[in-house]
């Protein structure tokens, strides 16, 4: 399966490791959660910030000749009003302070710290025509921990332009700083401050952070499915090679080879004893899985063009010296990916359950109902069927296409918003209750396999997953509450990540 590579390049001679190079061109999804963690500091390419500089350059002695939206004009349905020479110098800090209007609850560190990573790559790109030593700021912000007050809503996807202008007051020494150590403030002038906030980088920090998890996830979720599998004697000839290659979809295919390898599976199993073929929770894994995979896929793609894109209205061109007026601001793409992505999730979080039910189920376990123990009328692992049920039910909420937003805005000159920073948010929030329904599978599924006194291949994969979950997990199979017993596997997931990971080169 391809799957688009970061870009955490070696450190320059004579600085130390655990640095991302930000040269606007090469920034990944990996690079920038890394930054947003606060696991890698920031570099600034030499050949990016001479980028930035010729930009800058340019862009003032354009709009010192020639009318520039937002910086010799007003912005929006004032996009015909010009801005007087006499008052040009003031024009910035009016449109940071007008635009700095973003409401609701303040965004955690990680968020914002996602959008700053973003933000100083995309203007290495050498488009927005802003002054370079904003992008010195921004990386000692990131490597300092200081991070702007941020609100969550102000955003239709058109740009994240109110999130923005309050990170552009905090970098003018209007606006508070959390965490230690904030910049210096930057003299930001009415060449600044339309080129500052012409961008989406909150939404795609937001979605960077998102697709990590989720594709983590949805990684896990296969170690899960493979515990589940042997818990209940499950065929191996739904991941056989000739199956698919049949019907040739590369992210089914790859799962399935992927499970033949979890499970110590031959490429050509030989046909089952018992049920002649089982329900779709293993049967249609492949068929699921893949095309979340592929949809994982075809977000980062659209990720990596987007947090390295020049793509500021106007975009700067130093090498015609002209300001072109455009939409690339318009996030289509990405709205699309990302309710793509959890419409894909959410099927697979949907299999999960499946698989529950067939876990509480003798017939397939040849143990008490719902993983019971012996005791009279025992509910065992009954209520974890509701609990992940209730969580699919937020994950089924979370993944209504938000790209089926409209707006009219500016008195409407602006008459279409993409909604790309509310599919963000959306996918952010389906990362817990997509967690928790997989925590309650593999509860149940690690309690069958004690129950059944099932021992696997230490060398297996599967082996190694049933091993360490049994280290976490509690043996008591008596009726008791089982919040913490969930709660304690959808924090090992993580862990079954890197063993996905590890099943295959």
């Amino acid at each position: 399966m391809h799957v688009m590579s970061s870009r955490i390049v070696d450190a320059p001679e004579g600085v130390a490791p655990g640095l991302v190079v930000l040269d606007g061109r090469g920034l990944g999804v990996a690079d920038a959660v890394r930054l947003a963690d606060g696991a890698a500091r920031p570099v600034p390419g030499s050949e990016a910030m001479k980028r930035a500089e010729e930009s800058w350059d340019a862009a003032r002695r354009i709009a010192a000749t020639g009318r520039v939206y937002g910086r010799s004009t007003g912005v929006g349905a004032n996009r015909n009003e010009d801005v007087p020479t006499d008052a040009a110098a003031g024009h910035g800090l009016r449109l940071l302070r007008s635009h700095a209007g973003a409401i609701g609850e303040e965004l955690p560190a990680r968020q914002v710290r996602a959008m700053l990573a973003v933000r100083a790559n995309q203007l290495l790109a050498g488009g927005a025509g802003l002054r370079p030593s904003v992008v010195t700021a921004l990386c000692e912000a990131l490597e300092s921990g200081a991070y702007p007050v941020v609100n969550e809503f102000g955003s239709v996807g058109t740009g994240d332009i109110a999130a923005l202008a309050q990170v552009g007051l905090a970098l003018a020494g209007e606006h508070p700083w959390r965490g230690p150590a904030a910049p210096t403030p930057q003299p930001l002038d009415n060449n600044d401050a339309l080129a500052l906030i012409s961008s989406n980088a909150l939404t795609l920090g937001q979605s960077a952070l998102a697709l990590h998890e989720l594709r983590g996830l949805l990684a896990a979720t296969q170690v899960v499915a493979a515990l589940s599998l042997l818990a209940v004697d499950g065929s191996h000839e739904a991941y056989a090679a000739p199956v698919h290659a049949a019907r040739p979809h590369r992210g089914s295919a790859e799962v399935a080879r992927r499970m033949r390898e979890l499970i110590g599976a031959a490429d050509r199993p030989t046909p089952p004893l018992g049920r002649i073929q089982d329900p779709y929770g293993f049967r249609c894994l492949p068929q699921i899985h893949g095309p979340a995979h592929d949809a994982a896929d075809a977000l980062e793609e659209v990720l990596v063009v987007e947090i390295n894109a020049a793509a500021e209205n106007p975009l700067i061109s130093p090498d015609d010296m002209a300001a072109y007026h455009h939409g690339g601001f318009y996030q289509a793409q990405l709205a699309l990916a990302l309710d793509h992505f959890r419409l894909a999730m959410t099927q697979v979080a949907r299999l999960s359950t499946s698989r529950l039910s067939t876990l509480n189920e003798p017939a397939y376990t040849r143990l008490r109902p719902f993983l019971a123990d012996h005791e009279p009328a025992s509910s065992g692992v009954m209520i974890l069927e509701y609990a992940a049920g209730a969580a699919l039910g937020d994950l089924r909420a979370f993944s209504a296409p938000a790209s089926l937003g409209h707006a009219v805005l500016s008195r409407g000159v602006e008459e279409q918003a993409s909604f790309a920073s509310l599919a963000a948010r959306q996918t952010l929030r389906a990362c817990g209750a997509y967690r928790l329904v997989v925590g309650c599978e593999l509860v149940a599924a690690v309690r069958a396999l004690r129950q059944r006194d099932l021992r696997l291949e230490p060398d297996l994969p599967a082996g190694r997953a049933l091993e360490l979950a049994e280290s976490v997990l509690d043996a008591d199979p008596a009726d008791r509450p089982l919040t913490h017993d969930v709660t304690v596997a959808s924090e090992l997931l993580d862990r079954f990540t890197d063993i996905w990971k590890g099943s295959t080169s």
